[in-house]
């Protein structure tokens, strides 16, 4: 058979799922290639995947084309003996890490998250033996703390010896001195990231900051993620980050159908995550010359005595 990939995303992030597929139909003797519109009738299957919710649809991908993926709003799974295959890394030649979950589900229930409705509760999910091909690591894991296992397989990790990001973030909730110590024994491959999605979790932050410090678990350093629902309260929360000497990745909300993000969202995540600005001015200065610059646009200031335009 001749199977096809697409990516609906355009491969912005490499898509697990379309990795491990591969590796099944590679295994079976098959032929895979990248989804060409010119060519739909030669395929035997297409599969699209689709991870966010505000990427388009592609209007050349024909009604047989089997879709999977948050961003389809779908809660396909794969067959467990797909799901636990080795993905091919191959499909991304510029990929030079490896990519998994050794846990899935988690044990919150935030009102902004889609996981605990597609995934359910917290579990134990792979060994890090079963997709490890590099020495760097990226973990997709949505709450690994919050399970056994997923602590285990840190300290697997670090008797590895490989490099690790954790790249949904880590529960400052659940980082004590000893889970702190833990995390002191792996190697990070840039930062350890945090979460701060409510200002209720401040105080954990700061605490959990503390303990990672104290115990040396990163040479680098710490960001976290801040989810921008309310700007006024965003703000404050990106505010106490930098006190702490934490750098702050803001994102504007997205809900299940992808409703755009509104225009002050958005300027106050483009504040934060360009960090010359950020660190060269304040947001209030940052919207100012935001202000000044369209007050100051040819199109609103063009004088009563300009010549006027004519279309025919």
């Amino acid at each position: 058979m001749t199977i096809a990939f697409h990516d609906a995303d355009g491969g912005s992030f490499p898509n697990l799922v379309l990795m491990k597929l591969a590796a099944w139909y590679r295994a079976c003797g098959d032929d895979l290639e990248w989804f060409n519109p010119l060519k739909v009738e030669q395929y035997d299957r297409i599969y699209s995947s689709r991870v966010f919710t505000f990427t388009d649809d592609d209007g050349y991908l024909p009604e047989t084309a089997i879709k999977g993926g948050t961003g389809y709003i779908s809660k396909a799974v794969l067959p467990d003996f797909i799901e636990h295959i080795c993905p091919d890394y191959s499909i991304y030649p510029k990929l030079n890490h490896s990519l998994g979950f050794v846990t899935r589900g988690c044990n919150r229930s935030c009102k902004w998250c889609v996981v605990p409705l597609k995934e359910g509760a917290i579990r134990a999910h792979a060994d890090v033996d079963e997709f490890t091909r590099h020495r760097d690591l990226v973990l997709m894991d949505n709450n690994i703390l919050a399970h056994d296992h997923g602590i285990d397989q840190l300290a697997k990790i670090a008797r590895l010896n490989l490099r690790i990001d954790i790249n949904q973030g880590l529960d400052a909730r659940l980082i004590d001195d000893q889970i702190a110590q833990r995390l002191g024994r792996v190697k990070w491959i840039r930062h350890i990231r945090l979460a701060c999605d409510d200002s209720s979790q401040t105080p954990a932050v700061k605490r959990a900051v503390e303990l990672l410090r104290w115990h040396n678990a990163n040479p680098a350093r710490i960001a976290c993620y801040v989810l921008i629902q309310d700007v006024d309260d965003a703000l404050e929360r990106i505010r106490f980050l930098k006190g702490l000497y934490v750098e702050p990745f803001a994102q504007p909300y997205r809900d299940e159908l992808g409703t755009p993000a509104t225009p002050e969202q958005t300027a106050l995540a483009r504040w934060c995550n360009h960090k010359a600005l950020y660190k060269s001015s304040t947001w209030e200065q940052y919207r100012a010359d935001q202000s000044k610059r369209a007050n100051h646009s040819p199109m609103t200031h063009i004088s009563q005595n300009s010549p006027q335009l004519s279309i025919f």
